[in-house]
């Protein structure tokens, strides 16, 4: 065992090692393929991207970001549309970008969102063009103002002699427009040989300017030289200066210079031009600047570039310059992607070694694990070997323990089938002799209603014991269906018929309805039977008042339809839900059943290969639906009977199934003659006959208040505040116990006794009905002079209570706890009393307001704890005190009258003679008169 220990512990510990080991493995693989994460958004806002100037921005922007990998760059292209400009910067905003570079497209309309970014928080650097708004970070670009004084000053040094000049503006409202025009009119003031003829806007696009130039065709003959703000509005003008007029130079400078074919140098360089001047994109600048501005690093808000002239004399040095430059930028892009290339070669054997470096862990490990789990395999084995044993050893045991478990079940169900079968002798020996009684017609004027209430619980009784024994035939016998051919509407008829005279006295209508009088269907005439009486009488059952009760009977090729509707109460979804479930009963039903006769019936029906279903709304009725298949096929042989078989007695039948439907009014009628009652008491039962029959016996002695369920229990209680409630603990809605539980609580009904009528019968059930604060528990079935002795033991004892209260206010601490609410009513009520003895105006009114009850449960609630009305106890409370002044203090009669709260000194003498015999006057005398050594105190 200790060898076996040793190695457990070695692989364990080999164990965690190789956990260790593999978990460092992962850590540096995931080191050398951590990708560094991009630090910075910048989004580049451009007017428009379709001229060859701002193509050159763009490619100057993005070869700068080539050297920084981890800046995120997002462009979007406006297309000289201000509108849609501000709509792409507002979803840069919206995206989170980190830094706003910016073209405008016009100088006002994108002035409001500029500031709105800046505002925000988000860097802003314009780019060529200015806002309205003194509101960015950073500016670059040349200085437009600047580039139109040097233009005015290369032509100006160049005139020789008188020049008439056109000038072709950029987009009205753009500031390089703006700028070059201001910069370019001062400084062509200092040259008189020019003269500036005519100013057109080009938008910056050669074939606008080309249109402008052919409307004015007939005032350019006198131009002799054209400054344009762009090159390729200045190549337009030599375009339509050299078609108007062929043999004319017409001198024409342009702005940018840009490289590359159709650029402002190729078009110097070509004699289109005459001179360009260079204006920088900028693009490269704008990265430097922002990423000093992210990096927060020193940088220069106004970012000005420098230009120069290109004409004849220097434009091939510049040419030569660019395409070394070009030539230069291409080496570093060859070598971009050899290292590029390189990079991936890298990549692929890191991953190769990362596998390999993964691999080997793996396999350190799984041999660790392979070796831990050996050992664990055999101890494992040792220990299912033992339970292996255990277990053949309890599997006999179960398989001896369910044989005598089904042995002792059969037996028991033996035995419940034997004693339901011999109910049946008993109750047929009682059902007998009471139709007998029922047909005597002295003994019914005695006892008439004792006899139907006994036959039609015997017949109940019956019904019960038949559901029973037919629930152990079909559920536990699985007994087979016996099924001949026979006319349905007939059947369903004679069924209707056996209820007709039930259904006339109590005003409900029986109908049947069926389009043909001949349907043969194929069923069990001794089961389904039952399903018909079942359905019926609850169908008549959970009618109020008067109502109908429809039968439909129709068919098609496959089945034939029997639906039983009602105008009763109906059932709520969950009912509906549950209705066919065994021993389910709805609430609030009308009369308590079984539960079981709903699921036999399905059960039946099942066993006819049919079905059974039901719809239904609350309050609006209930329609069942029973299906059964035509023709005998889905029938087996052992199922089938060709003979048919004798119905049974309907009548019979209907008799046991009515002693549910027979309804007792609840109420005892009151004989408005009769003497009044020193009591009252509160029944609460939901099974009517019960009901009808405590109140019947108890009405000769009591005043009788009754309820069906616990939430009228409530209300009446309140309402009537009774000496007495008497309840049974199965209620709907609130039950005995918490009916209890409430009214015990509460200041209105708390002294009221509770008895609690209940057919659960074991200890725990009464220990639970104790705590609920009833004062007495009675078990079904009960005596009814014991429970009449309890009722008035209860009543005797509240009496005792009440004279206590009554005979001594001031011993109320005594009171037990468990009427605690009691004394607490006792002494706030007396206590508010005292306090307003002198109070004339002092009334009832008042009382309530403080003790927070209404005027009919004050003066009950004072009548039943000290047996006398709120009035004669303020007076008595009053005279008791005006008799003690009289004796012991030194007050006149008038002082002593206003003192206890009467207005009028003749009143009051009136009174308190009524109450003790004499005037104040004489009995203050006849107490002088009384030795020092005698007690003077009145009781109070």
């Amino acid at each position: 065992m200790q060898t076996k220990g040793h190695q457990l512990c070695c692989g364990l510990d080999l164990f965690r090692k190789l956990t260790f080991l593999f978990f460092i493995a992962l850590i540096c693989v995931s080191c050398n393929h951590a990708k560094r994460k991009t630090t910075f958004t910048v989004g580049f806002s451009q007017c428009t991207g379709a001229d060859l100037w701002r193509k050159t921005m763009l490619e100057d922007m993005k070869t700068e970001l080539s050297l920084h990998p981890d800046v995120n760059f997002v462009y979007t292209d406006a297309h000289d549309n201000s509108q849609l400009q501000v709509q792409q910067v507002r979803k840069m905003l919206d995206d989170k970008i980190d830094l706003l570079i910016i073209s405008p497209n016009e100088a006002q309309p994108l002035t409001a969102i500029v500031e709105e970014a800046y505002n925000s928080g988000v860097p802003v650097i314009i780019i060529d063009r200015k806002t309205a708004s003194s509101l960015y970070t950073a500016y670059v670009g040349a200085d437009n103002y600047q580039i139109g004084k040097m233009a005015a000053q290369y032509l100006g040094t160049n005139a020789k002699k008188s020049l008439n000049l056109l000038e072709i503006m950029g987009l009205p409202g753009s500031s390089p427009a703006i700028e070059r025009d201001r910069g370019f009119s001062e400084e062509i003031r200092n040259y008189p040989l020019i003269h500036v003829k005519a100013k057109i806007y080009g938008d910056w696009v050669k074939s606008n300017a080309e249109k402008q130039l052919m409307k004015t065709s007939a005032s350019l003959r006198d131009i002799d030289a054209v400054f344009a703000h762009n090159d390729v509005m200045a190549s337009g003008a030599r375009t339509v200066f050299n078609k108007l007029y062929p043999g004319k130079h017409v001198e024409v400078v342009g702005v940018d210079a840009l490289p590359g074919s159709g650029g402002g140098l190729q078009m110097v360089d070509d004699k289109i031009l005459d001179a360009s001047l260079v204006y920088p994109t900028g693009g490269k600048e704008a990265i430097v600047t922002a990423l000093k501005i992210l990096n927060r690093e020193p940088f220069s808000r106004e970012n000005i570039l420098q230009s120069l002239v290109i004409d004849s004399g220097n434009v091939r040095l510049m040419k030569m310059q660019l395409n070394k430059i070009n030539s230069q930028q291409s080496d570093i892009l060859r070598q971009e992607n050899l290292l590029a290339e390189q990079q991936l070669v890298y990549k692929s054997q890191q991953s190769v070694l990362d596998i390999i470096v993964i691999s080997l862990a793996l396999a350190i490990i799984f041999g660790g694990l392979a070796f831990y789990s050996l050992m664990e395999n055999r101890k494992a084995n040792k220990a299912l070997e033992a339970k292996n044993v255990e277990i053949v050893s309890q599997r006999n045991q179960l398989i001896e323990m369910s044989a005598r478990t089904a042995s002792a079940t059969e037996a028991r169900l033996n035995f419940f089938t034997n004693v339901s079968h011999e109910f049946r002798t008993p109750l047929t020996l009682m059902l007998a002799p009471l139709q007998d009684l029922s047909q005597n017609e002295r003994l019914t004027a005695v006892a008439g209603k004792r006899i139907e209430l006994i036959q039609q619980n015997a017949f109940r009784l019956l019904k019960l014991v038949n559901q029973l024994i037919d629930y152990r035939k079909i559920e536990v016998d699985k007994q087979g269906v016996s099924a001949s051919e026979n006319n349905i509407v007939e059947f369903v008829r004679d069924i209707i018929e056996s209820f007709r005279l039930y259904a006339q006295k109590h005003h409900i209508q029986l109908h049947l309805s069926t389009m043909e009088k001949n349907i043969k269907v194929w069923f069990d005439v001794n089961m389904l039977d039952k399903v018909f009486f079942n359905l019926l009488s609850n169908a008549i059952k959970f009618i109020n008042g008067d109502g109908k009760v429809n039968v439909r009977i129709r068919h098609d090729e496959l089945h034939v339809y029997i639906d039983i509707e009602d105008n009763g109460i109906g059932m709520t979804t969950d009912e509906t839900s549950r209705i066919f479930d065994q021993f389910y009963q709805a609430d609030h039903a009308p009369v308590m059943g079984s539960g079981i006769g709903l699921s036999l019936s399905k059960e039946i029906i099942d066993r006819h290969h049919g079905n059974v279903n039901v719809v239904s709304k609350k309050w609006s009725g209930t329609t069942f639906t029973v299906t059964l298949p035509l023709g005998n096929s889905h029938f087996g042989p052992e199922e089938k009977m060709y003979e048919q078989n004798a119905w049974p007695d309907m009548f019979e039948q209907s008799r046991i199934y009515q002693a549910d439907l027979i309804r007792r009014p609840a109420a005892i009628e009151k004989d408005a003659f009769q003497e009044p009652r020193e009591f009252s008491i509160l029944i609460v039962e939901d099974n009517l006959d019960l009901l009808a029959y405590l109140s019947e016996k108890l009405s000769s002695c009591f005043e009788i208040f009754t309820a069906d369920n616990g939430n009228d229990a409530i209300t009446q209680a309140y309402e009537n505040v009774p000496d007495l409630i008497l309840s049974d603990v199965v209620l709907p809605g609130f039950s005995g116990k918490q009916v209890a539980q409430k009214l015990k609580t509460d200041i209105r009904t708390s002294h009221i006794p509770i008895v609690l009528l209940t057919a659960q019968t074991n200890i725990e059930q009464k220990i639970s009905g104790m705590e609920s604060m009833a004062d007495l528990y009675v078990s079904k079935p009960f005596n009814f002079d014991f429970l009449l002795a309890g009722i008035n033991s209860l009543l005797k004892n509240r009496k005792i209570l009440k004279e206590h209260f009554i005979s001594d206010i001031t011993g109320l601490e005594k009171t037990t706890v468990a009427k605690s609410l009691d004394k607490k009513f006792i002494n706030d009520f007396t206590g508010f009393v005292e306090q307003n003895l002198s109070n004339e105006k002092f009334n009832v009114d008042d009382i309530c307001k403080v003790i927070g009850i209404s005027r009919i449960q004050l003066y009950r609630k004072v009548k039943a704890l000290l047996g006398c009305s709120i009035t004669d106890y303020i007076l008595n409370r009053r005279l008791k005190k005006a008799a003690y002044l009289l004796i012991n203090e030194n007050y006149t009669i008038a002082e002593i009258t206003y003192e206890v709260g009467f207005s009028n000194p003749n009143y009051f003498s009136t009174v308190f003679k009524g109450k003790y015999g004499m005037t104040p006057t004489e009995f203050k005398k006849s107490n002088e008169k009384k030795g020092e050594g005698q007690d003077r105190s009145i009781t109070f």
